[in-house]
């Protein structure tokens, strides 16, 4: 069995040879730096599956090129797969397989990590200290303790998040279309303006459909406490960005962490220090001194990455064997 591996780091290759040769010595793996495309996709030519990240374009004309190219299988290492036309996959008889749940506990731990450190502003207190001025201006934060979470999406990250702001002690409600039972003890389920309404913290962690796109928009906005902290760890359309930029504009918001976001696809995982980023959406988020960005980080942890390589691994032996699991797309 052959995969091909798109868009591979030297992450990907330290965390999926070991488990491939521990448990698929069949499974033979080529890692190519090129990230799948339209163009790219004709390098899958002989090869039974491909890999592709969230970054990936897995639209109808790549997959019908790798349709033409005699692959069987669009293996996804990661959990969204709204850049795979699913629809197109089936026409063309290819399965797609995805990784559901991959340590959800390494996201929520991020996304609580930026809620506190865009609180607490630790990124300027580390920039301020290390050219010796230990003055305190600008570092002022808010006690999260007593304070209310409000967590959009309760599937295994969210509820992964509801559990560490219940553990620092505060009232956590959510809102999801399907309520989490194992959660009922300690989280009271709302409406998604009581929320709103009510949250000091807010944390997405729910996929992007078309019932969520753009769901934090300026007329949401403008239904959240003043000075409440905005955290998204999920899929960067959730967020219209620009009206998000409003809205720090309004001073709405303590604090804004984000880990995943619109302009994403073209940064995500690439070094761009030396580059002039025109007209870039991301450049003004960073301008504003209560704006926190990291790189789509919210799974790099070893556990997560461990996992990734095994699931992935046996979803393409699923794949090749006709298994479906839980994992198809």
């Amino acid at each position: 069995m052959k995969l091909l591996f798109y868009a591979a780091k030297t992450y990907d290759k330290k965390s999926f040879d070991p488990v491939r040769d521990a448990s698929f010595p069949d499974i033979e793996i080529d890692y190519i730096d090129h990230e799948l495309e339209p163009l790219t996709a004709t390098l899958a030519k002989d090869y039974d599956a491909i890999c592709a990240f969230v970054s990936a374009n897995v639209g109808r004309e790549t997959l019908e090129i790798l349709h033409d190219c005699g692959v069987k299988a669009v293996l996804m290492r990661c959990a969204g797969f709204n850049n795979v036309d699913t629809e197109a996959a089936k026409e063309l008889g290819i399965t797609v397989k995805r990784v559901p749940a991959y340590s959800p506990e390494s996201v929520a731990e991020l996304a609580m990590a930026l809620a506190m450190a865009v609180n607490r502003r630790l990124y300027k207190a580390y920039n301020k200290v290390r050219e010796n001025d230990y003055s305190l201006k600008g570092l002022r934060g808010v006690l999260m303790y007593g304070k209310t979470a409000g967590i959009v999406g309760t599937g295994k990250i969210g509820a992964a998040m509801c559990r560490i702001c219940h553990g620092f002690g505060m009232n956590v409600i959510a809102y999801d279309v399907y309520e989490n039972p194992a959660l009922k003890d300690f989280v009271k389920y709302v409406t998604l303006d009581k929320l709103l309404a009510e949250s000091d913290l807010i944390s997405l962690h729910c996929p992007l459909m078309d019932s969520t796109y753009h769901m934090i928009n300026i007329e949401n906005i403008k239904k959240m406490k003043d000075g409440v902290i905005l955290v998204n760890t999920s899929r960067g359309a959730l967020v219209n960005t620009e009206e998000l930029i409003e809205g720090i504009r309004l001073n709405k918001f303590l604090g804004v962490g984000l880990d995943v976001y619109e302009e994403e696809t073209g940064n995500v995982y690439e070094d761009r220090s030396d580059e002039i980023m025109m007209h870039s959406v991301t450049s003004r988020l960073l301008s504003f001194p209560n704006v926190m960005i990291t790189s789509h980080q919210g799974f790099y942890t070893m556990e997560a990455l461990e996992s990734i390589a095994e699931t992935t691994l046996q979803n393409m032996a699923d794949a090749m064997n006709g298994v479906s699991t839980a994992n198809d797309c």
